[in-house]
């Protein structure tokens, strides 16, 4: 069987946006400031999130809409026998928001195409909270977070791509939109909370208010050259929804045939990941302290 599997989902946009906006010289700006100065670095924040989003490079509309469009014409007439869209939890429901519009018409535009298809709607990885809060936690390095109330059922990939050849496997499935989400839906601060007990340490938190991320939004939408900015930005009018991403998984497990205790809890990921790097660490400096025994 000829298979092509395409998607994208927010991929932690937001998070790694997070990183950098806390450092907007306004945040910390006064009055003594040289006016000159605070414009030429917030010109080259400016500058630095366009580079590190990948906005110069591969705008949102030609790389999330043109080119899915581009590619579901080829998979067409390719023969491909079967198509599986990653979208992502909500996208029909803020189209105020460009990328959610986008993954929204995609799944639309593919529907429409008469190629035997899957799409399945993704709420969160577990593998970017690594990165995210994790490694910053043992490295004591800042954590960054919002104040939003945003609440996100991360499942972990490798759940995600086993539901997903199962899904393939049965032809009951073509055509259907199924949604996949973790056992439960987590906030920011619940998250860095469990990182904090499972790695038996403080995290150094810095909050960022979604109302930041609203102001820097209306700020690049004046700028031609960072509207793509803006778009991603856009992310913070989901956040201060109180939205969900979490939908109720019985009647998919009953439709794939897999039960509730074998899809990996968050809980049980992060301690497996923890309980594995504190031994490793450990044996490193064990390791290092018998060299420098023989030194």
């Amino acid at each position: 069987m000829k298979v092509m599997m395409l998607g994208a989902l927010l991929d932690q946009d937001l998070l790694l946006l997070t990183s950098f906006v806390i450092g907007v010289p306004l945040l910390s700006m006064q009055i003594s400031v040289n006016l000159r100065l605070y414009l030429q670095r917030w010109l080259g924040f400016i500058q630095l999130l366009t580079v590190l989003l990948g906005v110069q490079k591969s705008p949102l509309k030609t790389v999330d809409w043109e080119g899915k469009v581009a590619l579901i014409q080829c998979a067409k007439a390719m023969g491909i026998q079967k198509y599986v869209f990653y979208s992502i939890h909500n996208c029909d429901k803020h189209p105020e928001v460009p990328l959610m519009e986008i993954k929204y018409c995609t799944e639309k535009f593919l529907k429409d195409s008469g190629l035997n298809h899957v799409i399945i709607r993704l709420c969160g990885f577990m593998q970017g909270l690594i990165g995210q809060y994790a490694v910053p936690i043992l490295e004591d390095k800042s954590v960054w977070g919002t104040d939003a109330p945003t609440r996100i059922a991360y499942m972990d990939t490798q759940d995600i791509a086993r539901l997903t050849l199962i899904a393939l496997r049965n032809e009951k499935i073509n055509g259907k939109l199924l949604t996949f989400a973790g056992p439960r839906a987590w906030t920011t601060q619940e998250v860095i909370t469990l990182c904090e007990r499972l790695a038996g340490q403080d995290a150094n938190v810095t909050t960022v208010p979604v109302s930041v991320l609203r102001f820097t939004r209306q700020l690049t939408r004046f700028f031609e050259w960072t509207s793509d900015v803006a778009d991603r930005l856009a992310f913070s009018e989901v956040l201060t929804s109180d939205v969900v991403f979490s939908v109720p998984m019985n009647e998919t497990y009953n439709l794939l045939g897999v039960e509730q205790k074998d899809i990996v809890t968050l809980e049980k990921y992060l301690q497996d990941y923890f309980t594995n790097i504190l031994k490793k660490l450990k044996d490193l400096k064990a390791q290092s302290k018998q060299s420098d025994f023989y030194i």
